[in-house]
């Protein structure tokens, strides 16, 4: 079974549930095509408007509806905390990904992040067979979470030498990370795949926390 777990598209630089850009738009285009000969057996996102509008494009290419659920929504989003501003979210941010056991003051740990993305891939694994195919449009800090917390280091550091330190910085708007399931575990397949994006002209790969 193939999981793969894209990042939201381009999205809005403001507080709050944000749309995605008309560069995010073009984004979410070229996942269509990505996934044009892929044969899909069903679509999840996140609640949070910017990956659910990114999983659509997708989804109505295959004749699919977006399944929501709340436990891809990311560890924390600004606007959650009212009265909070970047800067401080950008602390606690940081916060959370040097102690993935620190809990914010909204939202959850890294750790907790984590858990509750396996329970939804093992819940997906156990009611797909071995050939489907399942795309998942979430977060790149929830994506992050569940690798740093799931695989160990030195599986990690063959993506990136130093992806724990880095984990902010390696999971560009709209790329692909693919799971395999195998044997009741997970492996990663392909990670922060990006080449189809190369036709854009606009950038990518911000940071995870940037807005």
């Amino acid at each position: 079974m193939k999981i793969y777990l894209v990042r939201h598209a381009i999205k809005e630089k403001t507080i709050g549930d944000v749309p995605i850009t008309k560069e995010g738009v073009k984004q979410a285009q070229l996942i269509v095509q990505y996934f044009k000969n892929i044969p899909l057996s069903s679509i999840f996102s996140s609640p949070l408007r910017r990956a659910r509008e990114t999983a659509e494009y997708t989804a109505r290419m295959h004749d699919l509806s977006v399944r929501i659920d709340n436990r891809l929504r990311e560890r924390a989003n600004w606007g959650d905390l009212p009265d909070q501003t970047f800067q401080e979210f950008v602390e606690m941010w940081d916060r959370c990904t040097k102690d993935p056991d620190f809990v914010p003051p909204v939202g959850d740990s890294a750790r907790r992040a984590c858990e509750r993305m396996s329970s939804l891939l093992y819940e997906l694994a156990e009611g797909h067979t071995l050939e489907s195919r399942v795309l998942i449009v979430t977060h790149g800090g929830l994506i992050t979470d569940y690798l740093a917390n799931t695989f160990q280091e030195n599986v990690l550091n063959q993506y990136h030498p130093q992806f724990i330190i880095e984990q902010s910085n390696l999971i560009p708007e709209c790329s692909i990370t693919k799971l395999r399931y195998d044997n009741k575990s997970f492996s990663i397949e392909q990670f922060a795949y990006t080449e189809h994006l190369e036709t854009m002209e606009v950038g990518h790969g911000t940071s995870i926390r940037d807005i």
